[in-house]
């Protein structure tokens, strides 16, 4: 299991890749195959995020009754 301090670090790591991702991605024509691929990268980047902050702040109580 891992810490509180340990899974925002890793979205820290995170968060900056995606950053390091929109900058390349920027630079790049719109329809280029490269850009399509790391708008791609970027998506998956913000799924991990969000499950990673859905374990940091996860909900009280249940979801079915």
């Amino acid at each position: 299991m891992r810490t509180g301090n340990q899974i925002q670090s890793k979205i820290n790591e995170l968060s900056m890749q995606k950053k390091m991702l929109q900058s390349r991605a920027a630079s790049l024509p719109e329809d280029s195959v490269e850009r399509r691929n790391l708008n791609q990268q970027h998506s998956r980047l913000d799924d991990m995020i969000t499950m990673l902050e859905w374990v940091l702040d996860e909900p009280n109580g249940k979801y079915h009754m």
